[in-house]
């Protein structure tokens, strides 16, 4: 029997699973860990503890579980959040804690003077994004400036998968879909490094190997074998972010399939017959050389919720606290008794791409209890969701399917407000593992134990999502409120940054 092990690095939680030769997951195993926010619209991780720390637990908790002996792993894959900005030594170790993809949004003077200094038209059209928070490159930049001893000690700066699979093989890769993030220095059409745009940024030999993302970046090495307790030899894929996995982990093969991750943060994934160039969304080389991915995403969702947790019901058990609040939120009608929230705690990505904007809850009178609140919250991050949704349809590319994964599918008021709001079904498969699951899968894709399309057996379709007819006009209301909410205050908002 082949196995094959996938692992996830999340913003919250790490994730692991060892899968057979037909998906069936055998064993699964999680570990938390704290996303530090040191100072206002900052996010990062420690990576030797968060990230090769989970990893190494994780892989040792599952081979131990099982007993499968190491060398019937085939094959490894891993995602992590990203895209992540970290500088490394020669030997890959972390020179500084990593800032995060763009809930970390540190960087918004850079994104400025790089704007200025090569267009933005003249980046979107090379680089298929615009700068924004997500970007890596106006993080190195703001690294440059701001950390300058650190910088210049960095053989390298990587993102979040690189470095675990650096630590499992000696080798520093990137696949194609993370690099279309470090904007300004990969360039789409060419889809290398290049500083034709910014040539005093970095240099390229400083930046990972590119490699797709089910090519085989290399071997476990004899020093990461007894530090997980693989196989020394065990192939290794070069990986990706989480979220690219999380989508193929749901069957989105296809153009028109759209992802939607109910996770720390709100992502979408949508396969496209060709490149979507729009500064509103993010583009990137899809995981197999010759194909395309559109991406959006909103800065705080399933973190959210753990703020507001933490806020306003601390003194319930952690393990029952998302139940018992989810049901004060179903006790509370669509509309939140007139209660409209922006959900921009860390700013915003998509499609606003705003570092300024701040949450904001609405309407509150004193008959308002925490149900409603957090009724509000949730139907808050759906109507960011449905802003990504109505941005495809104004393009002419409105998904033709929405494949939803996550844990926030088990919560029937957030995943329910967004098909009411956006009006479109969502299909929830049998399997809700997400990343580490897809990982696995890909790992089984690079040595070619499986093809692309066999996902669809490995995780078939469990359930439907309908729009409920009777929410729609207070959604609309809803949403109009939502958006209005936004214009009449963006303004304040700068301001009082």
């Amino acid at each position: 029997m082949s196995y094959y092990l996938g692992v996830d690095i999340g913003t919250f939680e790490s994730k692991g699973v060892i899968v057979d030769g037909g998906g069936r997951i055998v064993a699964s195993a999680s570990k938390p860990h704290k996303m530090l926010v040191p100072q206002p619209s900052w996010a990062e991780h420690r990576p030797k503890q968060d990230w090769w720390g989970d990893f190494t637990s994780i892989t040792r908790q599952l081979l131990a579980e099982t007993r499968i002996d190491p060398k019937a792993i085939r094959a490894v894959g891993a995602s992590a959040i990203g895209p992540c900005m970290l500088p490394v030594d020669a030997d890959g170790e972390a020179l500084s804690n990593a800032a995060l993809y763009g809930v970390d949004a540190r960087a918004a003077k850079e994104i400025e003077e790089l704007n200025a200094a090569i267009g933005a038209a003249r980046i979107l059209r090379a680089c298929g994004n615009a700068l924004t928070s997500q970007a890596v490159g106006p993080k190195i930049l703001w690294l440059k400036k701001n950390r300058p001893e650190i910088f210049d000690k960095a053989a390298k700066i990587v993102t979040s998968t690189t470095y675990i699979v650096q630590k499992l093989t000696g080798e520093c890769v990137i696949d194609h879909y993370s690099a279309a993030n470090f904007s300004p220095l990969y360039i789409i059409d060419k889809q290398d490094w290049s500083t034709e745009l910014s040539p005093d940024l970095i240099e390229p030999d400083r930046l990972p190997k590119l490699l797709w993302t089910t090519d085989i970046a290399g071997q476990v090495t004899a020093k990461a074998a007894r530090a997980t307790g693989l196989a020394t030899g065990t192939p290794v894929i070069a990986g990706t972010i989480d979220a690219a996995s999380e989508a193929l982990s749901v069957g989105v093969i296809r153009p028109g399939d759209m992802m939607i991750m109910y996770g720390s943060t709100i992502f979408t994934i949508m396969l496209s017959k060709s490149r979507i160039e729009d500064a509103r969304l993010w583009y990137a080389p899809w995981l197999f050389e010759g194909e395309h991915g559109s991406m959006a995403g909103l800065s705080t969702s399933g973190t959210l919720t753990h703020w507001f947790r933490d806020v306003a019901a601390k003194e319930l058990a952690s393990e029952t606290a998302f139940g018992k609040l989810a049901k004060e939120a179903g006790a509370t009608p669509p509309g939140a008794r007139g209660l409209v929230m922006l959900p921009y705690f860390s700013g915003e990505r998509t499609p606003i791409h705003d570092p300024h904007a701040k949450g904001v809850i609405f309407g509150l009178n004193l008959t308002h209890k925490r149900g409603d609140i957090y009724r509000a919250l949730l139907e808050g991050i759906a109507c960011g969701t449905n802003h990504i949704i109505e941005t495809y349809r104004e393009i002419g590319e409105l998904p033709r399917k929405l494949l939803a994964v996550g844990g926030g599918t088990k919560n029937k008021v957030w995943s329910q407000a967004t098909s009411d709001i956006s009006g479109l079904p969502q299909t929830v498969c049998a399997k809700t593992m997400g990343a580490s699951y897809g990982d696995a899968f890909l790992a089984a894709l690079g040595v070619g134990d499986v093809k692309r399309k066999d996902i669809l057996a490995w995780n078939p379709e469990a359930r439907r999502i309908v729009p409920e007819r009777k929410n729609r006009a207070v959604y609309e209301r809803q949403y109009r409120a939502f958006k209005g909410l936004y214009a009449g205050t963006k303004g304040l908002m700068r301001e009082l940054s």
